[in-house]
């Protein structure tokens, strides 16, 4: 008995993909790269898509909403469903899901029906990118895993980066329904690939018993939590947060749904999501700073087009064409990420990687003013997303670090998670600033409105002057205060989103010491150590 289980055990050590890892890599990160482009591609298409199915604004940000919902409760659930099927077997379901729903969410002829195949866009999508994570990591060794990881780095990142403008292009130049076809032919050919490329490591089988083992319970718990605290987010600001009845009910659901669910998934013996991992302190430490740096890339890339948009009126193709210097950027930084990763302590390099975020938004807030070109908002867009390669490829490397290879599909489905989760809260934790802030920079604003105020009067002077010869002196004076006025509120947003990149760099600071608390790592040595084994 001892020697059959030292023979797996040898057989697992030995283990190699059949094919080169790279071109795994490659095929897992095309399907996951397809799935992260579907959560930021229809943002500017949803005044199309409310339009053309009849829905107000307000309630086609339930596009959004019914996606990020589904995604996140599929996420934990990863590992149960590989262990079921089988991981090649559970990502190229995911890919069919995928992709039929895409085409169903082109075809939607009203607004519930797209929300209902958003859904299961959702859920297909939610167990692709924590396969694609755990795929990569088993087919590189460690020392190799940060330079794999810039590649899925780059996905992450990327996708996100592009989504706006390639959803701006394509509904202007051809209809919202093509943001969803697009994904037909990138999934078929994931599938093709995947089911010829890959293939389940020993420790990553399939057994069918394990179908009888899923935490219902714990997915009851886990579909209330994200559900209660999606809408939370989503509805928080148009319905005054905490001044609603609404907002509340559904803050306390979210609360004791959240609190009972980590009670009873650490008691659990067969847990939807081990949350023992957290024991290990250098895990926790990466779910952290994963959860922060997801709600960084995340709440950046909505707060520039929005500024873009409502201030300087640019069109949503021009938003998010500015965001495109970052994305290529990117191309051009994982690399060299990747490369760090394998040579330096992971700790060292995501520290650093603060350091930078809070350079650039210091530099985001210092810039930030009406007249602020195109060319200007492209460079800050470079220098607030080329810190994330570094900061990303060392997290999710690091939380591997000493923790059993047949934990891969949990730990990938956990980190994958948090980053959602992070990207969620301060995507409306940002938004809400903007709006409160605005408010107070204008009620400071208007003390200077008065009429004792000479810089006041010779504004308004100057501006009757000019109305009077265009609108006649009946309505040069409202015409003038008017135009004061106006200038009131850009000035207040303006300063607004200010002081919001002034705080994300002030929260950037702060995790510079967060990053020493992980375990240090020496890459140079490990990769001497398996080259001596192998």
């Amino acid at each position: 008995m001892a020697s059959s289980t030292a023979t797996a055990a040898v057989a697992q050590e030995r283990w190699h993909p059949r094919v080169n890892p790279w071109i795994i890599a490659a095929t897992v990160a095309m399907a996951a790269f397809m799935e992260v482009l579907d959560t930021s591609i229809a943002n500017v298409a949803l005044p199309h898509i409310a339009g053309n199915l009849g829905a107000s604004q307000d309630e086609s940000t339930w596009v959004l909403t019914a996606y990020l919902v589904a995604n996140a409760v599929v996420l934990p659930m990863g590992g149960w469903a590989a262990s079921v099927i089988g991981r090649k077997n559970f990502f190229m379901l995911c890919i069919v899901i995928f992709t039929i729903s895409s085409l169903l969410c082109g075809l939607a002829p009203s607004l519930p029906l797209l929300l209902l195949f958003r859904v299961l866009q959702g859920a297909g999508g939610g167990g692709l990118q924590p396969m694609a994570q755990a795929i990569m990591a088993d087919s590189f060794e460690p020392a190799q895993r940060g330079l794999a990881f810039s590649l899925y780095g780059l996905v992450a990142v990327l996708a996100p980066s592009i989504g706006p403008t390639l959803g701006g292009w394509i509904t202007d130049n051809y209809s919202w329904h093509w943001i969803f076809y697009i994904n037909i032919p990138v999934g078929i050919l994931a599938f093709f690939l995947t089911q010829r490329l890959v293939d389940d490591p020993p420790w990553s089988k399939a057994d069918r018993a394990n179908f009888f083992k899923l935490d219902y319970i714990g997915l009851a718990l886990l579909v209330i939590s994200m559900g209660a605290l999606q809408i939370s987010l989503d509805k928080g600001e148009e319905k005054d947060w905490f001044g609603s009845h609404f907002i509340v009910g559904f803050a306390i659901a979210f609360v004791v749904s959240f609190v009972a669910l980590i009670i009873w998934e650490w008691r659990s013996k067969a847990p939807l999501m081990d949350l023992k991992l957290f024991k290990q302190s250098n895990f926790a430490i990466c779910c952290f700073l994963m959860m922060l740096t997801g709600g960084l890339l995340n709440a950046t890339t909505v707060l520039q087009p929005q500024f873009l948009q409502s201030e300087l009126g640019y069109t949503a193709t021009w938003a998010g064409l500015s965001l495109s210097g970052g994305g290529l950027a990117l191309i051009f930084v994982m690399p060299f990420a990747g490369q760090a990763v394998g040579r330096f302590p992971a700790r060292n390099i995501i520290a650093c990687g603060f350091v930078f975020f809070a350079l650039s938004y210091f530099l985001s807030a210092t810039f930030l003013n009406l007249g602020l070109s195109f060319k200007t908002s492209s460079w800050l867009r470079v220098a607030q997303v080329a810190p994330i390669p570094f900061v990303f490829i060392s997290v999710t490397t690091a939380a591997y670090f000493g923790l059993p290879r047949e934990k891969s599909n949990q730990i990938s489905g956990l980190i994958n998670f948090v980053r959602n989760i992070g990207g969620s809260i301060l995507i409306s934790l940002t938004n809400a600033l903007v709006t409160e802030r605005g408010y107070f920079h204008q009620n400071q604003l208007l003390k200077y409105l008065t009429p004792s105020s000479a810089n006041f009067q010779q504004r308004v002077n100057q501006l009757t002057g000019f109305f009077d010869g265009h609108a006649g002196p009946a309505n040069a004076g409202q015409l003038a205060q008017g135009r004061i006025y106006n200038q009131l509120l850009s000035q207040s947003q303006i300063l607004a989103y200010v002081d919001v990149f002034y705080l994300l760099c002030g929260a950037s600071i702060l995790l510079i010491p967060t990053a020493f608390l992980l375990r240090k790592n020496n890459p140079r040595a490990e990769a001497k150590s398996e080259i001596a084994v192998h």
